[in-house]
């Protein structure tokens, strides 16, 4: 696993050696941030279950402002602080919580540009957090949430949609939107 792009490209990161966590592959993430390209740099970033840190360090590496980490792994947070402390600078924070107490502890003025969800797949708590992220009103206006999971998503959530999805290999990503009034 390594940084694709920016001041940090080239940058092996650490890597889970227990299985049965399953990072976002470069192939997957070189084709997320092609999407995102023009959105990163400057950006409010908030990579909810970061693991690693993959999809956040990446972002700070293309010049995002902030990127908030969390997981309510205590072993992937000490893992994330490994890779982070191989960048020399960023502004981040880290929160080791589970998924909705850190929605629900962060301010309402609070947003963000773009929102990393990766959870574990045989969970549904990605869609539980773009509940919490709309009914907060989390992402900015022209923000992005960004949902990776092992199959489509189907149905709908209050105050955000859907506006693209696509597959790559067994892995699906998910874009949403703020609604607009």
């Amino acid at each position: 696993m390594r940084i694709i792009s920016g001041k940090y490209r080239g940058l092996k990161l650490l890597e889970f050696e227990t299985e049965g966590i399953r990072p976002t592959a470069d192939r997957v993430k070189e084709s997320l941030f092609n999407i995102l390209y023009g959105k990163v740099a400057g950006a409010r970033v908030l990579d909810l279950f970061c693991g690693s840190g993959n999809l956040g360090i990446e972002c700070l590496s293309r010049g995002a402002d902030f990127a908030h980490f969390n997981d309510k792994s205590p072993e992937s947070c000490a893992l994330l602080k490994k890779n982070l402390a191989k960048i020399k600078d960023g502004n981040f924070k880290i929160t080791n919580l589970d998924f909705a107490a850190c929605l629900n502890m962060l301010s309402g003025n609070e947003k963000f540009d773009l929102i990393f969800l990766d959870p574990p797949y045989k969970t549904e708590a990605g869609r539980g957090a773009l509940e919490i992220i709309a009914k907060r009103g989390l992402l900015a206006e022209k923000g992005i949430a960004v949902y990776e999971r092992d199959r489509n998503f189907d149905g709908e959530v209050a105050g955000l949609e859907k506006f693209d999805e696509r597959k790559y290999g067994k892995t699906f990503i998910t874009f949403f939107r703020v609604v607009k009034q």
